[in-house]
């Protein structure tokens, strides 16, 4: 009889899960080097298949949200990610990340409190309507 236990995982999963977490390092590095303000991390693993984390941000003008934006994309290229799938740059009001199992979504802090995806997406978000 075989010793071995197996656990449903292998070297390609840990690989993928180091990956992730490098990428989340690199992103909140990044927002922290760049000033960005009030950064929460949700994390998504059982809510949608669509990535692991949300990264949820702010920029004090669209300037600041252009230049965290470009710090984040330019260092995931040097680092080896690649390059992330980007929308909202030439705006500059909402900047969304895709970088496959991470989200980084970079907000001025109107537009972010306008569509609060931390209220979306975040453990209390509410399940039901209640009756009022």
């Amino acid at each position: 009889m075989s010793e071995t236990i197996q656990t449903g995982t292998d070297g390609s999963d840990d690989a993928a899960l180091d990956r992730v977490d490098d990428l989340k390092a690199l992103a909140l590095g990044c927002l922290d080097e760049m000033k960005a303000e009030e950064t929460i991390e949700i994390d998504l693993v059982g809510k949608t298949s669509i990535a692991d984390t949300m990264i949820v941000t702010s920029g004090r003008s669209q300037r600041h949200v252009g230049a965290i934006a470009d710090k984040i994309i330019q260092d995931m290229k040097a680092k080896g990610f690649g390059t992330a799938r980007v929308e909202g740059l030439p705006a500059c009001d909402w900047v969304l990340i895709d970088a496959g199992d991470v989200l980084v979504h970079i907000f001025r802090p109107e537009v972010r409190g306008f569509y609060n995806l931390e209220k979306m997406w975040g453990a209390d978000r509410p399940v039901g309507r209640l009756a009022g």
